[in-house]
């Protein structure tokens, strides 16, 4: 692996990382009042358009560090559905 390949898998590890906290403290709290949906329903669309990039590239940096951070943006949505109005 080079090191401009190993830069890119950091990079977007790092980066999937940011979304990470947020999905373990919305799971633990089982409350989704103070995330905005708007946020990741905006980062969800943006990962769908990164992805296509990715395989018009052919670049699997991009792709899967994309499908990682869409699967949180989803998982956000659903638990902002689920539990956005309650609290503990």
């Amino acid at each position: 692996m080079e090191f401009v390949d190993a830069l890119g898998y950091t990079a977007g590890l790092l980066t999937t990382l940011t979304f990470l906290p947020q999905v373990i403290k919305t799971v633990k709290e089982k409350s989704a009042k103070d995330v905005a949906l708007n946020m990741f329903l905006i980062a969800a669309a943006n990962q769908i358009l990164w992805i296509i990039y990715g395989v018009l590239k052919n670049d699997l940096v991009i792709i899967l560090t994309n499908v990682l951070i869409l699967g949180l943006s989803l998982t956000m949505i659903f638990l902002k559905l689920k539990f956005g109005r309650s609290s503990v």
